[in-house]
């Protein structure tokens, strides 16, 4: 099995994650979901290989979260899958899928917990943030 990451470029919690899966020595297979949105049979696959309901896969922030009212206890979990492939901004991101695992990378440094070879040496975030220190220690 190949590492793959369901990706949004323009989030830094996303290219963040991307980073250290490749600073781990991995290519992974980048899909970009809000280009190529997963089918609803795989998301809902994703969502079982996460352990996680729909409803803690919605993302809230610049989605139309609050306009669809999703927020409100009457929506199944097919009805909230079926918001997500009707709006894929809705799907949180990163998904990332190892050999190890399947997990939402948020915070991004959750990566190195499925990561094969997690010992990526330093890493510094886009913003600033130290993840890994010069002496290889997670910084928490």
């Amino acid at each position: 099995m190949t590492i793959t990451i369901y990706h949004n470029p323009a989030c830094g919690t996303s290219r963040n994650t991307l980073a250290m899966i490749r600073q781990s020595g991995e290519e992974p297979e980048v899909i970009e979901y809000l280009k190529t949105p997963p089918s609803r049979e795989r998301l809902a696959e994703l969502i079982a290989a996460m352990g996680i309901s729909p409803r803690e896969l919605l993302r809230q922030k610049g989605t139309p979260y609050a306009e669809l009212e999703l927020d409100a206890p009457r929506w199944s979990d097919g009805e909230l899958i079926d918001f997500m492939m009707a709006h894929p901004i809705l799907i949180n991101r990163p998904i990332v899928e190892t050999p190890l695992g399947t997990k939402l990378c948020r915070p991004s440094e959750a990566v190195l917990d499925i990561l094969p070879n997690p010992d990526i040496g330093p890493f510094t975030k886009d913003d600033g943030e130290v993840v890994i220190d010069s002496d290889g220690r997670r910084v928490r």
